[in-house]
């Protein structure tokens, strides 16, 4: 399969420290689209113990990734980040197919998939 979600140098050493910290090393890293923000689609990420038969897998700087088939058009050409700031750090999420996204930076819609939006 190959990659639909590209997870920088950066990112994966924060995925990474993540893991270990929350003792997640034997984990996947899901990266998905869910209903909800101000634009009607959200990003999330968090760690799975199992794939499921609807998810698509590979693995980027030794970090394996799951995404689910119905997410995968939606993200696809999507670039993880991670940036340091004097405020602190945090993800980055640069998507391609996304047509607009509010000020919070993880709320958006793409041509093909509007969501479900709600007020911020």
């Amino acid at each position: 399969m190959t990659q639909v979600v590209e997870i920088t140098e950066a990112a994966s050493f924060q995925v990474k420290e993540m893991m270990r910290h929350n003792g997640e090393e034997d984990s996947f890293l899901r990266v998905a689209v869910n209903g909800g923000g101000c634009s009607g689609l959200t990003y999330g990420m968090g760690f799975e113990k199992q794939a499921s038969p609807e998810d698509d897998k590979y693995e980027q700087h030794g970090i394996p990734i799951l995404i689910a088939k119905d997410d995968a058009p939606i993200l696809q050409g999507t670039v993880v980040d991670y940036k340091q700031s004097l405020m602190g750090g945090g993800f980055t999420i640069e998507n391609p197919n996304a047509i607009a996204s509010c000020g919070c930076g993880t709320s958006f819609r793409t041509a093909t998939k509007t969501g479900t939006p709600e007020n911020c």
